[in-house]
């Protein structure tokens, strides 16, 4: 029966039970301190543990960034395709102005010397090799005087030219005496003459066009100067003329007075000459000199020697009648005066025109004058025999288009383009932001190649210029930039022009106007961007690699989605590359690829890589 003052019914707990409990605590207590003192197997089990789990053992752990290791996995496409390279015939191939393609095309007014690039299915998709024996041309100066024969060898020149003193062959180097058809005993001497009616040495001239500029030995004296001289002349019978010019350090493209505008902006060369490249300048009423009009700012100069300048003297010598050669010289000094240009000079074999600041004292007779247009819209337009007016003025005193500062102060200076407003969407404040921007990244690029603002590097390329802020924070006497404003861009050449800079319009879809192994540095900021929906992207970088020299250098600026294409590519076409982060740290997603190509030549067996001699 259970009791009232117990109801769960518990009895009392036996001491047997608490001895119990007692006895088992000892027990464990003893246990415990046998595993302790180091003979037990639990110990050792506990240790190894605790060792896997050490974290000094990772001695070799980086807190780097690896973003810029990391390539976008695409398990469907195969591996980077490798290419290889051309036959050794195609050496020195320029695609869009290749002799055979040429001669399918009319004669007339040189249009069978333009640009004509091969379609699609032609294309080539390989590298184009280094003749053998290839080396890294002189430093600049000795450069413009010297040119291995190795890598241009063409000696044709030597004997087509050798009464003009253009250029010697001596062992195995071509000597240059910097002599040219008008100026036999020298490139200094006619400077000197030009020097003692244009104000070349104040800075007040910075920019020349040399049209039919041969080896282009005026722009390499004129360098001398401070005066950046962009020279072109066809792919023709003179073999290689802007190959040497390129090979000497000069700036010079392949390029022709023909049918198609010139790819520079209106109003962009302070002087521009003809030193006899036989341009027949009243045929098409006087289309060619119009050109010249076009390109050449107000108050700028236009120097012409050679035919029919001193025609009394030269007549017999040229094969042709005095009165053609005087009726041709009256009608250039009448298409003179209707462009509003004034002659200033005329003794020997040279004479000397000034274009007018602004047309308030223009005499021009009902002159047929061009439609209003984007006047820098010129890629591949047909050229017109109409004058391009003169921008408008408020007073006769003013410069029509802008005054220029001299260089170097017109460098960084505000550019009329800019301070009028003829941009979209740069101001003068973003303007010099861009400068600043610049500055920043051309160091960053000296710290990761310190090759960079040497003579190393002397042939320089950037192929989306934009204001030409790179060219500018890179500018010195060692080395020069063309500065290339892509056609499906904004256009902005003529700020570049301004800034005393030179440039050329070009599409990245096509070959560029040079010889391969032209570049030794190529910069390349947003191009692959702006281009990722317009053409491949296999055929801007094989372009690239036609044009840079062995052991020359690229640096890419993109989205780091868009490099790791790029990189992807590059990895088969014997370049080395290396990802670096932007300035500002691995958290922005525009990144650097640095590539590098490397050293090889064609007429190898197998055509390996070879390392330079």
């Amino acid at each position: 029966m259970v009791s009232k003052h117990n109801p769960s019914g518990n009895k009392k707990r036996s001491p047997l039970s608490i001895f119990a409990v007692i006895g088992l605590c000892c027990f464990f207590y003893i246990l415990g301190a046998w595993q302790r003192s180091g003979f037990g197997k639990g110990d050792s089990i506990a240790l190894e543990v605790t060792k896997q789990a050490d974290c000094s053992i990772f001695t070799n752990l980086n807190f780097e960034t690896h973003h810029n290791d990391v390539e976008i996995v695409e398990p469907s496409k195969p591996k980077a395709q490798v290419f290889k390279p051309c036959d050794v015939k195609y050496t020195d191939y320029t695609p869009c102005q290749e002799q055979d393609r040429a001669m399918k095309f009319p004669r007339d007014n040189m249009i069978y010397r333009e640009r004509h690039c091969p379609p699609e299915e032609e294309k080539l998709h390989c590298l184009i090799p280094a003749p053998k024996g290839y080396m890294t041309p002189f430093e600049w100066p000795k450069s413009r005087d010297y040119v291995h024969y190795a890598n241009v060898p063409h000696k044709s020149l030597t004997v087509e030219k050798a009464v003009q003193n253009w250029v010697q062959f001596k062992g195995n180097v071509f000597k240059f005496p910097g002599g040219g058809t008008m100026f036999p005993q020298g490139a200094d001497a006619y400077i000197d003459e030009l020097a003692s009616v244009i104000p070349i040495a104040d800075g007040s001239v910075r920019t020349a066009l040399d049209t039919g500029c041969g080896v282009a030995s005026w722009g390499a004296y004129m360098l001398k100067r401070n005066v950046l001289a962009m020279s072109f002349a066809p792919r023709d019978n003179h073999e290689a003329q802007v190959q040497f010019a390129l090979e000497r350090g000069v700036p010079a493209v392949i390029g022709v007075l023909g049918s198609i505008n010139l790819p520079y902006p209106s109003r962009a060369f302070d002087m521009a000459q003809c030193s006899r490249c036989l341009i027949p300048w009243t045929a098409n009423d006087g289309m060619y000199l119009m050109e010249v009009d076009r390109v050449l700012r107000p108050g700028g100069y236009w120097v012409l020697s050679g035919p029919p300048i001193n025609w009394k003297t030269y007549y017999q010598v040229w094969k042709r009648t005095k009165e053609d050669l005087k009726a041709e010289q009256k009608k250039i000094e009448e298409l003179a005066e209707q462009l509003c240009w004034e002659k200033k000079y005329e003794k020997g074999d040279i004479a000397i025109f000034r274009k007018k600041v602004n047309d308030k004292s223009c005499r021009r007779n009902s002159a047929n004058m061009c439609k209003p247009r984007g006047s820098d819209d010129v890629w591949y337009k047909k050229m017109e025999t109409c004058i391009t007016p003169f921008p408008k003025v408020s007073s006769a005193s003013e410069v029509a288009g802008g005054e220029l500062k001299k260089f170097p102060a017109r460098l960084f200076a505000v550019p009329p383009h800019i301070s009028k407003g003829l941009v979209e969407g740069v101001s003068v404040e973003s303007y010099q932001e861009d400068n600043k921007l610049w500055k920043k990244h051309v160091n960053a690029y000296k710290r990761i190649n310190r090759l960079i603002g040497t003579a190393r590097y002397r042939n320089v390329m950037d192929m989306n210029a934009g204001l030409g802020g790179f060219a500018a924070a890179l500018e010195s006497p060692k080395s020069w930039v063309m500065n290339v404003v892509p056609t499906i861009g904004k256009d902005t050449l003529g700020v570049i022009y301004e800034r005393g800079l030179i440039g050329i319009y070009h599409d990245w879809c096509e070959g560029f106007s040079t010889y391969p192994r032209t570049y030794d540095l190529i910069h390349a900021n947003g191009v692959f961007s702006l281009y990722q929906d317009k053409c491949s992207f296999e055929d801007i970088l094989l372009e690239m690699d036609r044009i840079l020299r062995p052991e020359g250098a690229v640096i890419f600026r993109d989205d780091v989605d868009v490099l790791n294409k790029v990189r992807k590519i590059a990895g088969g076409m014997r370049w080395d590359t290396k990802m670096n982060d932007h300035e500002d740290g691995p958290l922005v997603p525009e990144k650097i690829l640095v590539a590098v190509k490397q050293y090889w030549v064609g007429g190898i067996k197998g055509n390996s890589t070879s390392s330079a001699e």
